[in-house]
């Protein structure tokens, strides 16, 4: 990242920010007047791409590659938004991967796979709270959203492992709302099925029309439907803390 001078206009660095909710959600900001981190791992045409488009709403608007699975990288994405910035209000967590393995086939869930899973949407999630804490207390109040899903309360979902780490940043939300309070708040939202590439590509035998025909509201969910829980958490409610948002068209009553 460039040195600018620190700007008064509000930040939010979105994790996986290049393509569907994490997208959905900079465009968002964007459009509310926020200056914009998008982070990426592989995806760096998507995450330009999506930096021109929130560029076009009047942000400024950067991306910036790192592993959030790697502790060292998010501290240097930290130093880089600070050095650029001087600020921090919104951290969104939507980084996440999973593999694509029937609850049933315990011999496919092999340990580098374990590994690969929770050290991006659990431990991920994690460091990047830890290092923006700093940035975060600077201006308060600030919050922290981290984008989990509903397999982390029943069960079901892409693999055990994905379910699991889900399962786990849900608590994890809970603990660290009580951690960084009063200065930020950190919530979660919990998506059911979403119409995005990250299932019709990584699942391609997924049918989500017929998955979700039956639930009260029977569609799935678009990436802007998650993101407008997002911003609610983030910035339309100051006395929400450590609660998981669901947004999955009734799949869980």
């Amino acid at each position: 990242m460039a040195t600018d001078s620190p700007g008064a206009r509000p930040v939010v660095l979105v994790t996986g920010g290049g393509t569907g909710v994490g997208r959905a959600c900079i465009l968002r900001f964007a459009r509310l007047g926020f200056d914009c981190v998008i982070n990426y791992s592989r995806s760096e045409a998507d995450a330009l791409a999506t930096a021109a488009e929130a560029a076009g709403l009047g942000a400024q608007a950067v991306s910036h590659r790192a592993d959030v699975s790697d502790e060292q990288q998010v501290q240097q994405m930290m130093e880089g938004i600070a050095q650029r910035f001087g600020r921090l209000d919104v951290l969104v967590n939507n980084a996440a991967v999973t593999e694509f393995i029937p609850l049933e086939d315990l011999d496919a869930m092999e340990e580098p796979t374990w590994d690969k899973i929770l050290g991006v949407n659990l431990k991920g999630a994690f460091f990047c709270a830890k290092w923006s804490r700093s940035l975060l207390e600077k201006h308060p109040p600030t919050a922290i959203v981290n984008v989990s899903s509903v397999a982390g309360l029943t069960g079901r979902g892409s693999s055990i492992a994905y379910a699991a780490s889900k399962g786990a940043l849900n608590t994890m939300t809970k603990s660290l709302a009580q951690a960084l309070a009063p200065k930020i708040r950190v919530n979660a939202v919990l998506p059911g099925p979403i119409d995005s590439r990250w299932i019709r590509e990584g699942a391609n035998d997924w049918d989500l029309e017929e998955m979700t025909r039956g639930f009260p509201i029977p569609r799935p969910s678009t990436p802007d439907d998650i993101a407008a829980g997002v911003v609610f958490l983030a910035v339309e409610t100051e006395m929400t803390t450590g609660q998981l948002l669901t947004i999955d068209g009734g799949q869980t009553l």
